[in-house]
């Protein structure tokens, strides 16, 4: 469901969050799945896998590159590219990262990428053939690592990490204002939900309603939404488990699942 031009841009003050993508690690539909949401009609369960744009003050900050980061950006005409910011390093949150190149090229400069050091390191090894490149003809693409070590300024925002745990790996959230993305998340620690008062717009990891014991489930997620109380909660990380309608008509009326394409806006 192709939102409009990024390039356009918010109004100035404004923040634009735009979901690139609502699915899990194998995306919806699924391979070699023919259940009733994977044969879904219904645009809104076409799910690509987890990731989130902001674009505010003429940038463009994604969260996480996914490996279908390429069909993301074309989809929603992203222009440019200004940072990556990585909740951690799973496949289906980094693969992507060698399609920034057009970016680079565009840009005529690196992009910004904000991880924890373990992150970075996984980065490092994952893509070695970026920083430690062999001579050649090929492009590369071309990243500025930064190691996340608490809030701090970009582009003219106030960015605070959001530790959460997934399962026994420790995994980054990130609150921007009043928004916070918070994906793959099993348990937020006491400290982290004070960081997660005040917000308009929560999107936060909701699996399916079977437990799972690295993801929250809708239960969990609901039982979270109703301790922060944000004015509006969207679920994301979605399996082929709910569908989008049905489960929709389930839960409270802040409360939706995310989709792909799904955009708002909220003073920076």
């Amino acid at each position: 469901m192709p939102s409009g031009n990024i390039q356009s841009g918010p109004a100035s003050g404004q923040l634009r969050v735009t979901v690139l993508g609502s699915g899990t690690s194998m995306g919806v539909p699924t391979l070699a799945c023919h259940c009733e949401v994977c044969r879904s009609a219904d645009p809104r369960d076409q799910r690509t896998r987890p990731s989130a744009l902001l674009s505010y003050n003429g940038r463009n900050v994604v969260i996480d590159t996914t490996p279908d980061f390429r069909q993301q950006a074309l989809r929603e005409y992203i222009g440019r590219l200004d940072a990556i910011l990585y909740t951690h390093a799973h496949a289906d949150h980094i693969l992507g990262l060698d399609d920034i190149r057009p970016f680079n090229q565009k840009q005529r400069s690196a992009v910004p990428v904000y991880a924890s050091e373990e992150t970075l390191a996984i980065l490092r090894r994952t893509f070695a053939y970026i920083f430690e490149p062999q001579s050649g003809e090929s492009s590369l693409p071309q990243v500025e690592l930064h190691s996340l070590d608490g809030a701090f300024e970009l582009f003219g925002a106030h960015v605070i990490p959001v530790p959460a745990q997934h399962g026994p790996l420790t995994v980054q959230g990130f609150r921007v204002g009043s928004v916070a993305y918070l994906t793959d998340f099993s348990s937020v620690p006491e400290s982290s939900k004070a960081l997660l008062r005040g917000l308009d717009h929560l999107i936060l990891d909701a699996l399916r309603y079977t437990p799972h014991p690295m993801h929250s489930t809708v239960d969990q997620s609901l039982a979270l939404v109703g301790e922060l109380e944000p004015h509006h909660a969207w679920f994301t990380h979605i399996c082929h488990d709910l569908g989008h309608e049905a489960t929709n008509a389930k839960l409270p009326a802040n409360v939706r699942l995310a989709f792909d394409g799904l955009q708002f806006e909220v003073a920076l």
